[in-house]
């Protein structure tokens, strides 16, 4: 396994092109946050807008709708085409109610990426991803003890070698997961990575709700050039590459809102712009005005 690093994650930013306007930059479509946890669809919306992404479009309960309205009034909250969604952050698999299941359901039927954390891993587990004709565009962001219920296995034997847990879970159901912990693990295909860029201050709540809105922009933009320039694209290395990415981005963020110190995920999400603008000269070359 070797160390995703900035130069890396420069390699996978999408930057917008002069002709590019909200559509053609991006579609992001964000299915998280309930009313018991309402605060992971905000946080992955602003995440999200944050990174860069043409369009946000928000599809949940109304209340939370309301909430991510207020934060970011830039969300649209109606249904449309998107390059890619995120879903599952904030959400009770347990106690999902109709209407989310039914929304669940369609996004991994979209024929589009998939980025499924938290209250929609049981539908990986159950194999819709497969059954929608959608396998091998699939990304997964569990923590070690929601990999460990997938899998069937003892938290403590995933904490202890995540590399064989990330793999074996990429095999299982044919996706790209990102193990997130102290060392976040990244396993698709042939591809197994580590970034670990962030302050041990990012253990917070929240902080992988706003990861998800990380990965999803990065994700939908870049799927968005796929489709503009009728590229493939999505195998699993590179599905793999940006989920490593967005966790590097993540972690430099996190770094930057830290200061050696606690601070919010809503103070990691306002330095997401410079991080990504550092990362995107450092990929192009281009002198700092």
């Amino acid at each position: 396994m070797r160390t995703w690093r900035p130069a890396d994650a420069a390699r996978y930013l999408t930057a917008p092109l002069e002709h590019d306007d909200k559509y053609s930059r991006g579609v992001l479509g964000i299915a998280t946050g309930s009313e018991a946890y309402p605060g992971a669809a905000v946080l992955g919306v602003d995440a999200a807008l944050h990174t860069g992404v043409g369009m946000v479009r928000y599809v949940g309960p109304e209340a939370v709708g309301s909430l991510v309205l207020q934060r970011r009034p830039e969300a649209v909250l109606a249904r449309g085409r998107v390059q890619a969604w995120l879903v599952g952050s904030g959400i009770d698999a347990e106690h999902r109610g109709a209407s989310t299941e039914r929304t669940l359901r369609e996004a991994f039927a979209d024929g589009v990426p998939v980025v499924a954390d938290a209250g929609a891993l049981d539908l990986v587990v159950e194999g819709l991803h497969r059954s929608t004709g959608n396998p091998g565009r699939l990304i997964i962001t569990p923590h070690a003890g929601e990999l460990a219920r997938m899998l069937g296995a003892a938290r403590d034997a995933v904490v202890a070698d995540p590399v064989a847990a990330a793999s074996e879970a990429s095999r299982r159901w044919d996706c790209v997961v990102l193990l997130k912990g102290n060392l976040t693990v990244v396993a698709g295909g042939d591809v197994v990575v580590g970034a670990r860029s962030a302050t041990p201050w990012l253990a917070t709540a929240g902080a992988g709700d706003a990861l998800g809105g990380v990965l999803g922009a990065m994700l939908a933009t870049r799927a968005a050039r796929w489709e503009a320039e009728a590229a493939s694209g999505a195998d699993a290395a590179a599905l793999a590459g940006l989920a490593a990415s967005a966790a590097v981005v993540h972690g430099i963020a996190a770094n930057r809102a830290s200061r050696g110190g606690p601070f919010t995920v809503l103070e990691l999400c306002q330095h997401l712009p410079e991080v990504i603008a550092e990362l995107a000269r450092q990929a192009t070359r281009e002198p700092e005005a």
